[in-house]
């Protein structure tokens, strides 16, 4: 899952969906030096990407583009899977996206100090052109895997997946809305068992 599921999946507690968000910055035992709510995202963020990568239904998504994508394929599932998020975002919260989004740019700021360095540098983009929510439209999710076939130096040729995104659409909803109902299901176990 990408960046919007992550901190939707942390609940309400403010250094688990930090710790959540950050976790892919954290490796192996450094998340031990972080205080327990932190802590507990860090690992939680790790459950979630263990669980998600080895799900049936994500591999059917990923199935679908790893000829042209290879190992690719499961970061622009995920990628897809946050615009499916964010566009049916009311079916899953009784707050709204824009207030969801803006309270998590301020919780960044209020914990900035014990943000990694990558972090801090992301966050000004991340803000400026307000990635959670544009997640919701297919501009937006044009644009972020622009950013990340960039970053690839253009190897992974992630900007052409917005037409597979185009071409399968209706199965790729279909199955973020099976696998995501599960995943609420295990995240809030998880949680409560860290």
């Amino acid at each position: 899952m990408n960046f919007l599921a992550h901190i939707y999946l942390s609940g309400e507690n403010p250094e688990v969906k930090i710790g959540n968000f950050m976790a892919d910055s954290i490796r192996g035992k450094q998340y031990l030096k972080y205080p327990e709510g932190y802590k507990k995202g860090i690992l939680l963020h790790r459950e979630i990407d263990t669980y998600t990568d080895a799900h049936p239904t994500v591999r059917l998504s990923t199935k679908k583009l790893h000829k042209n994508y290879s190992h690719y394929s499961g970061v622009i599932v995920d990628i897809f899977y946050d615009h499916f998020l964010a566009k049916n975002w009311r079916s899953y919260s009784d707050i709204p996206l824009t207030i969801y989004v803006d309270n998590f740019y301020d919780l960044l700021g209020e914990h900035y100090e014990i943000l990694p360095m990558n972090i801090k540098k992301l966050m000004p983009y991340m803000i400026a052109d307000n990635w959670l929510l544009n997640y919701a439209k297919l501009e937006g999710i044009s644009k972020v895997l622009d950013g990340m076939n960039r970053r690839t130096k253009n190897k992974s040729k992630m900007n052409f997946a917005i037409q597979d995104l185009q071409e399968y659409y209706d199965e790729f909803e279909a199955e973020f809305t099976s696998f995501f109902e599960e995943l609420r299901v295990f995240s809030a176990h998880k949680l409560k068992s860290l």
